[in-house]
């Protein structure tokens, strides 16, 4: 071996011994930071099965990955990702970042959040986001399905909670719009929402919400296949009530749409047009033995036939269903579920379902 090899030989096995110090520093770092800023990574997943149409079909659901970290007394973070199965493929499965927040407390009960959050409209979409073995039933209500609920919100939000002896709360919110992606927002002007909450007594939760945003036309409304026919200056007003006791559950929401836009008349002139669409739902279970809820929900969906941004199909539905919990990180539902669908009052269809579904969290 000449000198040339040799001076290589033992650059290399220096680098090597270098490298492999400079590796164990950084897990040492690493693992240090972890234990200090603690750092908790949880999950939840679900496996479902329905029979509709005469078929049973099994389903996986999503699994969710879901990372908190205290990285100072004041400052901390969160993460939600979720890998979810694509309808059009057999195999095939998108990653999703629900939620990426970073948390500042100003003072007290006071903090200011950045990123992309749930937006707060109402008490489901606050509360429930992606552990299925959280929610009380199988699934959302309808109304989260058809574009009236605008899902998430990327932007900064005002937040303070249990404050003075209502325990009052308020969240303000500004943010992309429906028409945005979670870096780029098509329109100037943003979304705002504004909210207040109290809890009286103990189980017992008031909510009132306003959101606002300007969709742009042509513009396709996130979550949904939606398409805004023309500029729309959107509102939406709505209001919550729930109560999770040691036995009775209720939960009871509404939200009201006014899209308005400016029509053309066959003069030439514009007009503006409010389409008024509401849509709610009513959840009540009740708690036998601790650990089974047998439940009840009903969802009604009132579209304007004038409305541009919504579907124009008015859909009312119940499901009846029972709820075992094995444990807080394991429930068991099944549900019967009836769906009837109609287009300006006239009767199109309706489904019979039964689903079952096996939900954890670990």
């Amino acid at each position: 071996m000449n000198q040339n090899e040799n001076w290589y030989t033992s650059a290399s096995g220096l680098g090597k011994r270098v490298t492999l110090g400079i590796m164990t520093l950084g897990v040492l770092l690493i693992y240090s930071n972890a234990s200090a800023q603690e750092t908790q990574i949880r999950g939840f997943a679900d496996f479902g099965t329905n029979y509709t149409n005469e078929q049973v079909n099994f389903t996986l659901g999503e699994q969710d990955l879901f990372i908190t970290s205290d990285i100072s007394d004041r400052l901390s973070f969160l993460g939600e990702t979720v890998f979810k199965y694509v309808a059009s493929s057999p195999t095939r499965f998108d990653i999703s970042i629900e939620r990426i927040i970073l948390k500042y407390n100003i003072k007290g009960n006071h903090n200011i959040l950045f990123g992309k959050h749930h937006t707060p409209v109402n008490y489901w979409n606050d509360s429930y986001h992606h552990g299925r073995v959280l929610f009380p039933t199988i699934f959302r209500p309808e109304m989260f399905g058809k574009g009236v609920i605008p899902l998430h919100t990327t932007g900064i939000r005002f937040q303070g909670q249990n404050l003075g002896k209502l325990r009052f709360g308020y969240d303000a919110l500004i943010g992309n719009g429906g028409a945005s992606t979670d870096a780029l927002d098509f329109n100037k002007k943003k979304s705002v929402m504004l909210g207040v909450n109290m809890t009286p007594v103990d189980h017992l939760r008031f909510g009132l919400t306003y959101y606002h945003d300007n969709v742009p036309a042509q513009t396709v409304q996130h979550h949904t296949s939606n398409v805004a026919k023309k500029d729309i200056d959107q509102s939406l007003y709505s209001a919550s009530v729930s109560y999770f006791g040691n036995k009775f559950e209720l939960l009871a929401e509404t939200s009201v749409g006014i899209n308005a836009y400016n029509d053309t008349l066959v003069d030439g002139t514009t007009k503006e047009v409010s389409p008024i669409s509401p849509a709610g739902y009513l959840y009540a279970g009740y708690r036998i033995k601790q650990k089974f809820v047998p439940y009840v929900r009903v969802d009604v969906l009132e579209f304007d036939h004038d409305e541009m941004l919504f579907s124009n199909n008015t859909q009312r539905g119940a499901i009846l269903g029972l709820r075992y919990e094995i444990n807080y990180l394991a429930v068991v539902k099944m549900e019967y579920a009836y769906m009837e669908t109609s287009h300006q009052g006239e009767q199109l269809s309706h489904t019979n379902t039964l689903n079952f579904q096996f939900a954890v969290g670990f």
